[in-house]
């Protein structure tokens, strides 16, 4: 058995699916599952609300305490006014490097995974093996969380987990929460030169915005692991108005706040949400119908580092990396983690390759991978 051929041939498979966020991930879904059950897994399919999407779980070995969880999402981020080179769902091999979007963050840690399940199928396992693919991570890990509640309240104590997030093949202990929000801000159409007989949306969103700009600069953390340190605030995106001369009747903005595990996140969320109130107060003094409003669109939590956790010594023993990383991106990994499910990141590539043209992972870090992932599931035998 060929695992390096047998993993390049899958991620190839994988990468054709185009599973950009905003599409559904099926396809994708249908192809892993029919895949795993041909070697005699046990899935579990987790749906989304609006059925266009789904988590997938799979069961290899005895269901008993101990077991240990891979877990990846299936999504990706969009391709729009990005310059490719070569087409972004097509796996293509240059220079030990493969090209593809997604390829990095992160089927290639699934196509790793997927590429052993023979291997695994061929073991007496004493111990469970987990393998868990979420969707929506790109856009806030909206479908984690169902599929992490299933496993914490349908199978016996995890051991640890293992996130396939890319982090060049090192351990990281910890990782930023994320929150994001989005504010709607309603007032009163009229022509712009009479601005006594309406109120500008926009106008009224500045404040809060400038607000949003403000606290980001606020919080730092000269101990910090993370870069940039301390908790950050971005604006995503905005939009509003129909015409420069009519006061705008919409503008809705998001934006999402990225924060230190031991942040008190809910007491910086009170003050933007006060901030809304008055707004929405003084709004409906001149357009009853109008006002504010703050929507909660996904919060995750940070990963906490648990320098002796079980995730983290069984891990290091493996690749003997002691070195202690902490990433200001989010993952699943915090959700685990919050179950009383020991978790670390590990993964093929390199996060400066995420999300960029011409995406890639290279292929020694495909084969690094494959031994790391060996050396953990004959810990399960």
């Amino acid at each position: 058995m060929d695992l390096y051929q047998d993993t390049i041939g899958i991620l190839k498979k994988l990468i054709g699916f185009d599973t950009v966020s905003r599409n559904s991930n099926l396809n994708l879904i249908y192809w892993v599952d029919t895949y795993l059950k041909t070697y005699g897994a046990k899935t579990i399919r987790i749906n989304s609300d609006v059925d266009n999407k789904c988590n997938l779980i799979a069961v290899f070995g005895p269901e008993t305490e101990g077991g240990v969880v891979f877990s990846g999402h299936s999504d990706v981020v969009p391709i729009d006014g990005q310059d490719w080179h070569s087409d972004p769902f097509e796996l293509t091999e240059k220079d030990g490097k493969l090209y593809g979007r997604g390829t990095c963050d992160m089927k290639a840690f699934s196509a790793c995974f997927l590429a052993y399940v023979p291997f695994i199928q061929s073991l007496k396992l004493s111990r469970p093996i987990y393998y868990a693919l979420s969707y929506d991570e790109e856009v806030g890990c909206l479908g984690a969380p169902r599929m992490v509640e299933y496993i914490a309240n349908n199978f016996p104590k995890i051991n640890a987990v293992i996130v396939g997030e890319p982090t060049d093949m090192k351990v990281v202990s910890g990782h930023k929460g994320i929150a994001s929000f989005i504010v709607e801000v309603t007032g009163l159409e009229a022509h712009s030169s009479r601005t006594d007989k309406g109120v500008s949306a926009i106008m009224e969103a500045i404040p809060l915005l400038s607000l949003i700009r403000e606290l980001g600069e606020k919080y730092h953390n000269p101990d910090s692991l993370f870069t940039p340190s301390g908790t950050t605030m971005t604006i995503g995106t905005i939009e509003g108005g129909t015409a420069v001369n009519i006061l705008a009747r919409h503008c809705k903005f998001a934006f999402d706040i990225r924060y230190e595990p031991d942040f008190k996140l809910d007491e910086l969320i009170d003050i933007i949400k006060d901030a809304v109130e008055q707004v929405d107060k003084s709004i409906k003094l001149r357009a009853p119908e109008g006002g504010a409003v703050l929507k909660v669109r996904s919060r995750t939590p940070a990963l906490r580092i648990v320098s002796d956790s079980n995730a983290e010594t069984l891990c290091r023993a493996i690749n003997g990396d002691n070195e202690v990383i902490a990433v200001s991106y989010a993952a699943e990994a915090g959700l685990f983690q919050a179950k009383d499910m020991p978790t670390i990141i590990c993964g093929p590539g390199s996060i400066l390759q995420a999300h960029q043209p011409d995406e890639y992972v290279e292929t020694v870090q495909i084969k690094k991978c494959l031994q790391f992932l060996e050396q953990l599931i004959r810990t399960q035998i």
